[in-house]
Order: structure tokens, then sequence, then C-alpha cells
């Protein structure tokens, strides 16, 4: 069976993304610094493993490829898919923010990537990156967080030229709005009407929709793609930009 590596697993798209592969048939070690809501999601689920670990900490990156190899003995797949949220206007933004941010969404990409690329080269493996709609368009209230996911799309784009030499394919998926319990708990009802007027479908996205991209590009499938930016959005990247509801 093969083995996928997903980070961000306790809830959300990782969950969803985990729940899938298991539907497939592989194996999954899930990673997430929340341990105990970790251990609850992985409760019910058979063939997996569950690191509790921060993907920022250099050791503890180490770690995760160990534990994963040694449960496993290989790693098929790796979805950069752990990251944070915080939004606020640009002025508000100090480098403590702007740090915290970076260390998850783009330190703990790369130093996990790296991490696993001698793995992924005996499989001939494949990376999938999760970076966002606020890193292909500019947005308010997002200097940190769009520049680091901006920055993970370039990153994408260097792993494809330079690992595809050993057969590792890397490619970036960028949601838009996306239906989960965080969004639907911060987005008042003026913020959701105004992305379902500005997306072409009408709608929010739902987690399973955006993993069913993820395990696509991570199966043989998708075995001639790579270097790719794939927006999960409804159409939201070709409408422009700015809403006005979510200036403040």
């Amino acid at each position: 069976m093969k083995v996928a590596l997903v980070t961000g697993a306790a809830r959300g798209i990782g969950l969803a993304t985990t729940k899938q592969f298991l539907a497939k048939g592989w194996r999954v070690a899930m990673v997430d610094w929340d341990g105990d809501e970790l251990a609850l999601s992985a409760k019910s689920l058979e063939n997996v493993i569950t690191l509790d670990h921060d993907i920022a900490q250099t050791q503890d990156v180490a770690r995760i490829v160990s534990k994963t190899l040694e449960a496993f003995g290989q790693i098929d797949a790796l979805v950069n898919n752990a990251g944070v949220a915080d939004f606020g206007p640009i002025e508000e933004t100090d480098y403590e923010r702007w740090r915290r941010i970076m260390s998850i969404n783009l330190d703990g990409t790369f130093l996990l990537s790296q991490a696993a690329t001698d793995a992924l080269k005996v499989t001939k493996g494949a990376i999938v990156n999760i970076g966002s709609i606020s890193g292909l368009r500019a947005s308010t209230l997002r200097v940190a967080y769009g520049t680091s996911k901006a920055a993970v799309i370039h990153l994408t784009k260097q792993q494809a030229a330079e690992l595809g030499e050993y057969g590792i394919r890397a490619n970036c998926v960028c949601p838009g709005p996306v239906r989960t319990k965080l969004a639907m708990a911060v987005h008042t009802q003026v913020i959701i009407d105004s992305y379902h007027d500005a997306i072409p479908l009408n709608r929010y996205g739902t987690e399973d929709e955006i993993a069913s991209v993820i395990t696509f590009l991570c199966s043989a499938e998708a075995s001639y793609v790579t270097g790719q930016i794939i927006a999960s959005d409804g159409g939201f990247e070709s409408t422009g930009v700015g809403l006005p509801a979510l200036r403040t």
C-alpha cells in the first residue's frame, strides 16, 4: 500500500484528504501540533499513525519523516497542508506576527519537503503544497498570509524544476473560500453573501472538493502533471479582486 504524509491532518482539508487517501487504500501519517484533536480525529481510522509535531521546528521535522518511515517503510506523497491564517491591516502587522505566519506556512513547508526528499526519490513520489487564492492575487488584511502563500507557490515551481529528474512531481492547490467550521464561525452573513456574489459557482467550496484535487495530484492519473498551480476556487480568481465586506 502507498503511504501519504499529511500535515494539518487533525481537521478541515487535512482530515478530509486523509480520509480520501484511506478510501483509496493508502496508509497515512497524520501530522498536527494539536495532539488532542489529532488523537480524536484518528480514533476511528485504520491504517494511520498520528504524529503530534510542529513543522516549524527542525527537530520535529526530522522526527516526522523518521517515524513515518519506521512505521510504513516509505513515503509516496507529501501533502503540506498545515498553515495558520492571521488576518489584519498591514499597518498593524508587526514582525512577530509576520514571522509566526511565515514559520508555519512557508518555513514548515520547505523544511518538511527537504526532509522527505530522499524518501520521495525512492518512490518517485509527489509533493502537493497547499497555497491559497490569497497567494494568487492581493487582497486586504492579508499582507503576511498572502505573501506566505505566494512564496509557497513559487517554492512549488522550484521543487518541480529541480526534483523532476528524480521522478518527483510537485504541484500546488490554491483553495478559494471553503466552508470550514472556522470560516463559518468568523464570516458574517454580509461576507458570505459577498463571496457568493463574487464566485461564479455562487457558493463556498467544501473540504472534500479540495481533498479530491489533492489526492488526484498524488495519484498515478496525474503522472505527467508537475509544476502546476491549481486554483480550486469556484472560479473566484477569474472575477477580479476585492470584496468591500472584507475591507474592515
